[in-house]
């Protein structure tokens, strides 16, 4: 299985990054600033709450469904209407279901993070790979918003 996020995670907790993403996002949003050919900081805080909705769903099928395919989606499909969308609902909803994964993550159990789904494009994957895939993603958001607010 090739989780494409794991090298911006490093060694890092997943959990802890997840946990720390609201806060940091929220702040580099102040700063950042559109840059050329590529998404503005609007457009990042809206694919990150739609990212998060999807994760939200791949947590809940793992946990819930045994042997479970999760579907891949196609994020520049998804980023049409970002343009039109404005950031403070984005980073409302972004907050909200994060905070709402983490409790539920809260209330798992060590073997719980070894359920496993299968990613047709990914192939099997258990509930920590998602985990260390959210917190990848939300590390490379992150790394774009640090270099567009410099």
């Amino acid at each position: 299985m090739t989780n494409p996020y794991a090298t911006q995670l490093g060694e890092r907790p997943p959990l802890e990054v997840i946990a720390a993403t609201p806060d940091i996002l929220t702040g580099l949003l102040r700063l950042a600033k559109p840059r050329p050919g590529k998404w503005t900081p609007a457009q990042i805080a809206c694919h990150l709450a739609d990212c998060e909705i999807a994760f939200s769903f791949r947590i809940r099928q793992t946990l819930a469904e045994t042997n479970h395919t999760v579907q891949p989606f196609d994020q520049d499909a998804w980023a049409e209407p970002y343009p039109k969308l404005e950031i403070e609902p984005a980073l409302a909803a972004f907050q909200a279901l994060r905070h709402w994964n983490l409790a539920l993550l809260k209330t798992l159990q060590p073997e719980d993070f070894g359920r496993q789904v299968t990613h047709p494009e990914r192939g099997t994957m258990t509930l920590q790979t998602i985990l260390e895939t959210m917190a990848g993603h939300d590390l490379n958001h992150l790394k774009q918003l640090q270099l567009s607010g410099t």
